[in-house]
């Protein structure tokens, strides 16, 4: 009876991902961009907001800085696309397990090196100290 019940299941509901990263929400105003979710975003990776913050504006290149009203205010225009392109590789780079591929992941520092410790699989990889 379940085999049954999964053979007539629609094929998006299986292929579902458990970790999907919230895409960014924001407009643009003059000539600076401002991301109303960006602390959410960091909050929803588990990773701190200025590590993240850091990565986004530097592989963006452009200047920016996160405001008291927890908005993100960056001084030039950039699509949405963009900056969810570049939350997806630092997701990639320093959320994601390298071995299992989940998201259950924290950053330790052990002897001043960086590792991201996996709490599904133990996985223990150094990361790019150049963000931290």
């Amino acid at each position: 009876m379940l085999k049954r019940a999964k053979e007539n299941l629609p094929e998006a509901v299986i292929a579902k991902e458990r970790f999907e990263i919230p895409k960014v929400k924001g407009h643009i105003q003059g000539n600076k961009t401002i991301i109303s979710n960006f602390v959410q975003i960091a909050q929803y990776l588990h990773r701190p907001v200025d590590h993240m913050l850091k990565y986004i504006l530097k592989e963006l290149a452009t200047p920016g800085e996160l405001k008291p009203n927890k908005t993100l205010m960056m001084g030039a225009k950039v699509s949405a696309s963009k900056i969810n392109e570049k939350i997806r590789l630092y997701a990639d780079q320093f959320v994601l397990c390298g071995e299992c591929g989940k998201p259950d992941t924290k950053i330790v520092k052990e002897d001043n090196v960086y590792y991201m410790r996996c709490l599904a699989c133990g996985a223990k990889n150094p990361i790019r100290a150049r963000f931290k």
